[in-house]
């Protein structure tokens, strides 16, 4: 593998460098989006249940024993409650809007390595494919001899450009499915807290 890097010639570096970065920025993603997943049944069945017995500010010290998307919109609500249920949801919305936002962080990048990885691939190619013809110019010879290895590590850029597309791509797909699981829990998390705190005012429980 070594050896057919090296004979990719200069245009292998750069793709070398856009796959490490890619990389990188995919295992930030995942590492945020593994830090920061919970189970959300258990958590919002124990915010609830503690802000039914024991009000909001007890409920709150439960929020603070983890981290996340989730956790941050149910806090978002908590501290709004006082206003009424009503700005409480007002305050998940406009929470929901930032965490989307924090989970998306750096997506963008990992698109972009994988769409610049084979475009300079073949970019290499292409000026491969020059050389091979300027040999042919020189040699006044289009025999195969002349030509096959040139062609053959032009080539080999545009392979190592597709392979790291491929490798980051898989990343990111795993990354967009976590992303997709966390938006899902907070939607279903926000709107538990949501009845939760309309039921508890509606009976003029709803304890500080």
């Amino acid at each position: 593998m070594v050896e057919y890097f090296l004979q990719g010639g200069k245009f292998m570096w750069p793709i070398l460098i856009a796959g490490i970065a890619g990389i990188a920025f995919s295992m930030e993603r995942l590492y945020h989006l593994f830090k920061s997943d919970i189970n959300i049944d258990d958590f919002a069945h124990n915010i609830t249940s503690t802000l039914k017995e024991s009000g909001v500010e007890a409920a709150k010290q439960k929020c603070e024993e983890v981290t996340g998307p989730v956790r941050n919109l149910f806090m978002a609500a908590l501290e709004r409650v006082r206003l009424g249920a009503s700005e409480a949801e007002k305050a998940i919305e406009a929470r929901g809007t930032i965490e989307m936002a924090n989970l998306e962080k750096n997506m963008a990048w990992i698109t972009f390595f994988i769409n610049t990885a084979p475009m300079l691939g073949f970019l290499g190619t292409v000026v491969g494919m020059i050389g091979a013809f300027n040999d042919i110019k020189e040699a006044n010879d289009i025999s195969p001899a002349v030509v096959a290895g040139g062609i053959s590590i032009a080539l080999l850029t545009t392979a190592f450009g597709l392979i790291v597309a491929v490798i980051l791509q898989l990343f990111q797909n795993v990354a967009l499915n976590m992303i997709e699981g966390h938006v899902l829990k907070m939607e279903q998390g926000s709107q538990e807290l949501v009845e939760t705190l309309v039921d508890l005012e509606r009976e003029g429980q709803l304890k500080s």
